[in-house]
């Protein structure tokens, strides 16, 4: 193999194809990327048998196609500090040589024959799935996953698919957070009842997904699923087990008091009032009368806090404790400038909060005891 490239596309490339890397493995050869070209296309590999990807890169010349393992700890390594625009590789199987105009590597090099098969996408069923719209899924659900829950599959979010939309779910028991969005079957795509998608995965998608204006193909299949952008192909195996039967335990909102509220100043509320809260002690009362907002908290160690702001809400008086951190959570995903509606019934149910395109979030309330 011998061939020039641009270094920054292929940095840009081998470090999407590095976050599957696996630090430390029992099989040294997973610690490499692959790459493969041939006369037309460049792609990058890389797996850790439980998920993979596969990026294409732009900007090679190629002499002599063929395939090479580039460690990710040395070659990663020259990529990011080396100044050249260009960089010359050519292997020989056994040794792999790196040049710029300033600089010169010899790597040692391991059989790219052994590197294990990453799947292509190939799918004739599948749905499409605006890139933006999944991204913005990803952000909105993947906080409230529980990689640590034994007696569901709560480690992932669980993603169904419909003909004309898809909705990501994720919960760890204590919040839920769900958002809908477009999507569309080709030749009758489905899944089957449990499609969760680790929340690794997930993370990975956000950050592969680059283009916000491309769409993506997103194929489930028993065990897996396949996920392909123009550039990029990722597969990963899913969450086993069962997700809770999440509409049964959703709160029904026409029975519950909306509020009306602006994300950036209820997030600074929300940030002031716990600066006093503690780990025994990490409930904030949120109280709604008069036209006003008053969060109040108090720990034995930290002290008391007490906020308000005015709102746009004069009914009887309403209080729930709440968990300050999982509001954040909620409000960190959207912009400060936008809208969303607090729902609430009294202290003891959970709290509901919706936006204008598809996307709610469940809290469960603290008990006072």
């Amino acid at each position: 193999m011998k061939l020039s490239c641009d270094r920054q596309k292929l940095l840009h490339a081998f470090q999407m194809a590095a976050g599957v890397v696996p630090a430390r493995s029992p099989k040294p050869i997973l610690q490499n990327v692959k790459l493969e070209v041939t006369a037309e296309t460049a792609t990058l590999l890389a797996t850790d048998l439980e998920v993979g990807i596969r990026v294409e890169v732009a900007g090679f010349q190629v002499e002599v196609p063929g395939s090479v393992l580039l460690p990710m700890n040395r070659f990663g390594p020259i990529l990011r500090e080396s100044s050249d625009e260009n960089l010359y590789l050519e292997s020989d199987g056994a040794k792999t040589w790196v040049r710029g105009d300033r600089s010169e590597f010899h790597l040692p090099t391991e059989n790219p024959d052994e590197f294990p098969e990453v799947v292509r996408f190939e799918e004739e069923k599948y749905h499409r799935v605006p890139a933006r719209f999944f991204r913005e899924l990803v952000r909105r659900t993947v906080f409230a996953t529980d990689p640590e829950s034994s007696r569901y599959a709560l480690g992932g979010v669980m993603i169904e698919l419909g003909p004309e939309k898809l909705i990501g779910v994720a919960t760890d028991g204590r919040r839920l957070a769900r958002q809908e969005g477009p999507a569309k079957a080709v030749a009758g795509h489905g899944n089957r009842e449990s499609t969760i998608i680790p929340a690794r995965s997930m993370q990975l998608l956000e950050r592969t997904l680059v283009d916000s204006e491309e769409e993506i193909c997103l194929a489930a299949r028993e065990n897996d699923v396949l996920i392909k952008s123009p550039k990029v192909t990722v597969y990963t195996r899913l969450v086993e087990g069962r997700f809770p039967r999440w509409r049964d335990v959703f709160p029904k909102v026409e029975s519950m008091t909306p509020i009306e509220m602006t994300v950036g100043p209820f997030y600074a509320a929300v940030r002031q009032a716990a600066i006093v809260i503690s780990e025994r002690q990490r409930g904030v009362d949120f109280q709604f009368a008069d036209g006003k907002l008053t969060l109040t908290a108090r720990s034995a160690e930290m002290g008391e806090s007490r906020v308000e702001m005015p709102i746009a809400y004069d009914g009887k008086p309403l209080v729930v404790m709440l968990d300050p951190r999982f509001v954040s959570d909620f409000l960190k995903v959207l912009d400060l400038d936008a809208t969303f509606t607090f729902h609430l019934r009294d202290a003891e149910s959970a709290v509901v909060t919706t936006t204008g395109d598809g996307y709610s979030y469940v809290i469960m309330p603290l008990s006072r005891d």
